[in-house]
């Protein structure tokens, strides 16, 4: 006898056909292969005792079927190596096909991954696997922030952990080389991780943003703006850090409710001896550096003493009279109405006193440590203790009325954790570019954002835009390319250029802000080809959080240096929160390890499951069985295409059209056609819970509760063709599924792809499916509709679900009687049997589009004690609605509630008493 194929077969055992099978990868051709050969063994060896089609069909399911249970950890890192060995994620600037391009958010050099991280990359990584799907060369261009304060923060507390020294110890340059190190060793943690989750970027364009490259662009773009006179050198009132010693951008800091004291204490008006005024404050370690009393000009309470003079109280030794003013900032409602001026520690005041020509007095160090000009006692006092014994010399001195308890928002350093000062400080300052352009490129439709509710923040940020403070007092960093050389007698020169001009010129000690480096992200990421084709870029995946500090800035630099805008559309996200809405934070606990939920659950489960629930810029609840309802999504469909292999080898090309289909098959390809057009609207729309919704809908009940069950008696049955339609059907679905699902999924999509014998190439180069045109058929809804009211009715009676009972059934449409199998494997059923008439014996009674179905309940149930039962539920059910209608009727309630909770309570009204009359009619059938 031959050998199959002219393959050698010398040496084969049944041992090795087992250990074939247990070991041969899924792919259908080693299937066939393993197959034809067991077969020819065993014609070899006939004292085997098992015929030749039983052993071929074990080895082609143990072969051909996936296994039982999706087990991602076998999976990701396989396909993730396979993807990155293809070069599949690489963009060539000279391909013919259409560009779609995305700039990451570059995450800071010192992030790991929080939930964040995964909505927001993963929006980005479904929007790029789709565009390579629709046939586009795609660029999703990685890369990294160098993060100023937050890197420097981590170095320092190492260095003094590790060496007991600070940066000044070991001078500026070695500080720098030391950074350097740093990221190198600990800088792409967050990269790692961000391929875990299987991002699909163009890891071969990953960018830095102190590449030199880029390095340089940043201080030629400063140069240019400074010689632009947009860049120049003021003192002016920031947010300071006492513990890094540097200015900080308002998205630095983070507003927390505090709960300190409301300090009340008096101060006399000189010339009216008794007459006091008292004054609220929050900040008594500041009354030293007091320039003023302010009041409201419109307050009638103190319009005679605008003019006036107070008593000062500290510091004690230098207790200066300050003039009563009249400014209509002051607040009526706060405190007495009567305002400290401070116009060195805080904004407001500071504005308060440009306007009335103020002196300014600062009496806190940069470290939050009290000067000489706060007094003697108070001087090299921390700003907190200050406070304490501000309120305590108050007290003594009888100036001190009272102490009350008051909560407010305090500004925190993001980094450093401790509350910032607002402090006058030499900086520098960007008066910005293409503010007026920026502004019509959103009005006019040029830029989209979505939710479109942003619109309106963006313009009515940049019709108020202020300069912005660009430097910070950091060693890590883009060091600002101006230069000094001092002059005798005089001012010294100064001179901004990229390199130094030569000997005796000192260059500025300042960095620039993060998001100076950063604004230019979009364009001078890419080299000249990839820029000529894919900038501008399609879209920008970012929190609104960073509109102003990053987005905003974006086109204005976009515009400014390349003459277009960066970005065509703008998707903000919404925050991940847990359960109770508190915003995710280490300090409360509540932030889980997303790479922990991928080790539990699987990349695709977090991915799928996450953005499901993640309505388009709405902030999401998040519960970790969210990710379990993710995986068991996954394993569904995984379940489905297993059954499916299990009947035979799938053909990848099947076309439906061709075959005669049942009713059923009819009705799950128009309802295929309906998912493909809802997803793409959902997609242009930018909503992304929609389309997982979708794909939820379509996989779980169509295709799996539904289609399948009802397919099983087709696969039993020995109609060939009918056979084959169905088989053709489930082909031709599999395949659309699994290209409509791999955007979200892509670790399980690509495994079913290859293993079921889809193709060789990447799934996402495979074509994004279109509708078919299919016509659908209602009729397979009835027989649909009558086992999802079967199921019920089996609830009802308290009969278990999986007890096959002889169902009777009074056909509305006699033509379907030829469909009774499917009904039959649709109820579980022992039987299904056409009647003209009711029964006479007690049955259940269920009427639906497809007939009225007879449940006979004779022997089945006991009716006495079904009656008793049902009827306590009836009773229980009464109660119900007799309080949701007592709710319904007061007109309190319909008026000022909610009205998502006033209409959760009519639809508990209608469910209610859809209950009450399905039993009742439960009762009345075992009477």
């Amino acid at each position: 006898m031959t050998p199959p194929c002219g393959e050698r077969t010398h040496g084969i055992t049944s041992r090795k056909i087992v250990n074939q099978t247990q070991t041969l990868s899924l792919r259908p051709s080693h299937c066939r292969a393993l197959i034809t050969s067991t077969v020819w063994f065993i014609k070899k060896n006939p004292f085997s005792e098992l015929p030749p089609s039983l052993v071929a069909a074990i080895v082609f399911s143990l072969m051909s079927d996936p296994a039982k249970a999706y087990d991602p950890s076998t999976v990701e890192d396989k396909w993730y190596s396979w993807w990155l060995e293809k070069n599949c994620f690489h963009a060539d600037p000279s391909s013919q096909k259409p560009p779609f391009s995305i700039v990451i958010p570059p995450p800071n050099v010192t992030g790991v991954l929080t939930l964040g991280h995964v909505l927001n990359n993963t929006i980005q990584d479904i929007l790029a696997r789709r565009a390579r799907m629709t046939g586009h060369e795609v660029l999703w261009l990685p890369g990294t922030d160098h993060a100023g304060i937050a890197t420097q923060t981590v170095v320092e507390r190492n260095l003094r952990k590790e060496h007991k020294k600070t940066r000044h110890d070991i001078g500026r340059e070695d500080f720098v080389k030391l950074v350097w190190q740093w990221k190198e060793k600990h800088g792409d943690i967050i990269i790692r991780q961000l391929k875990k989750l299987g991002c699909s970027c163009d890891w071969e364009r990953e960018r830095f943003t102190m590449d030199p490259i880029y390095a340089r662009k940043v201080q030629e773009v400063f140069v240019d703006l400074y010689n632009k006179g947009l860049i120049y050198r003021g003192k002016r009132m920031v947010n300071w850090c006492p513990v890094s010693h540097t200015a900080l951008s308002d998205e630095e800091v983070i507003p927390k409710p505090q709960k300190s004291l409301l300090y009340h204490f008096k101060v006399e008006v000189v010339g009216q001896p008794g007459r006091y005024l008292e004054i609220a404050t929050t900040r008594p370690e500041t009354i030293m550096g007091d320039t003023a009393v302010a009041v409201n000009p419109k307050d009638p309470r103190y319009a005679d003493l605008v003019g006036k003079q107070v008593k000062r109280p500290l510091p004690i030794e230098n207790q200066e009279l300050i003039p009563v003013i009249a400014d209509e900032a002051v607040d009526f409602e706060f405190g007495t109405g009567v305002l400290k001026v401070t116009p060195a520690h805080d904004k407001a005041d500071y504005e308060i006193g440009l306007r009335h020509s103020l002196p300014i007095i600062d009496v806190m160090n940069p470290d939050g440590t009290m000067n000489e000009l706060a007094g003697e006692a108070f001087q090299g006092l921390d700003r907190f203790e200050a406070r304490k014994k501000a309120a305590e010399t108050l007290t003594e001195m009888g100036l001190l009325c009272s102490e009350q308890p008051h909560e407010n928002n305090i500004g925190f350093s993001e980094r450093a954790d401790v509350p910032i000062e607002p402090r006058l400080s030499e900086q520098w300052f960007l008066k910005y570019p293409k503010t007026a352009e920026s502004r019509a490129a959103v009005k006019d439709g040029q830029i989209r954002f979505f939710p479109q509710r942003w619109e309106k923040v963006y313009d009515h940020w940049l019709e108020n835009i202020q300069d912005w403070c660009i430097s910070r007092q950091l060693w890590w960093g883009h060091r600002i390319p101006v230069w000094y050389r001092e002059e005798s007698g005089g001012a010294p020169e100064v001179c901004c250029q990229i390199d130094s001009p030569g000997e005796g010129w000192i260059q500025d000690t300042d960095v620039l802000d993060t998001w100076f480096s950063s604004w230019l992200w979009a364009h001078e990421t890419m080299e000249t080809e990839a820029f000529k084709k894919f900038y501008p870029t399609n879209a920008l995946v970012t929190g609104p959080d960073i509109i102003f500090f990053w987005v905003a800035r974006m086109i204005m630099a976009g515009l400014e240096y390349t003459g277009e805008i960066p970005f065509r559309e703008v998707y903000f996200t919404g925050i991940i929160r847990d359960r109770q809405g508190r915003k995710m934070s280490k300090s409360l606990g509540n932030s889980p390890d997303p790479l922990d939920l991928i080790a539990k659950y699987g990349a695709d489960g977090l991915r799928y499951g996450l953005l499901r629930i993640a309505p388009q810029g709405q902030d999401i609840r998040f519960d970790e069985q969210q990710v379990v309802e993710g995986r068991n999504f996954c394993n569904k469909f995984w379940n489905a295409c297993r059954f499916r292999s299990m009947q035979s080898t799938l053909d990848p090309n099947a076309d439906p059209s061709q075959h005669s289909l049942s009713i059923f098959a009819q009705d799950l390809l128009a309802k295929l056609d309906g998912t493909i057009t809802r997803i793409n609207a959902a997609y242009e729309a930018y909503r992304f819970s929609e389309v997982a919704q979708a794909l939820y809908d379509f996989v779980w009940g169509d295709f799996c509760d539904r289609f399948i069950e009802a397919a099983k008696a087709d696969f039993s049955g020995q109609n060939e063709s009918r056979r084959a339609g169905t088989l053709a059907a489930m082909d031709y679905t599999i395949k659309r599924v699994l290209q409509l699902l791999h955007p979200f999924a892509p670790f399980i999509t690509e495994e079913l792809w290859h293993s079921l014998g889809f193709g060789e190439e990447s799934i996402q180069f495979s074509e994004w499916p279109q509708a078919g045109g299919f016509a659908p058929n209602i009729q397979a809804g009835a027989f649909y509709e009558a086992g999802a009211r079967a199921r019920n009715a089996r609830a009802t009676y308290n009969i278990a679900s999986n007890r096959r009972l002889p169902w009777l059934i009074r056909l509305a449409d006699p033509s379907l009687e030829g469909e009774l199998p499917i009904l039959g494997t649709l109820l579980h059923a022992e039987s299904v049997l056409t009647v003209q008439e009711k029964p006479t014996t007690a049955c259940a009674i269920i009427p639906t589009d497809l007939g009225v179905l007879y449940l006979p309940l004779e022997g089945v149930v006991d009716a006495e004690a079904e009656k008793t039962r049902l009827a306590v539920e009836l009773s229980k059910t009464e109660s119900e609605i007799t309080k949701v209608q007592a709710k319904l009727a007061s007109k309190t309630f319909v008026e000022n509630a909610p009205t998502e909770v006033v209409e959760e309570h009519r639809q508990r009204e209608k469910r209610w008493l859809e209950r009450r009359s399905e039993l009742a009619s439960a009762i009345e059938s075992l009477a």
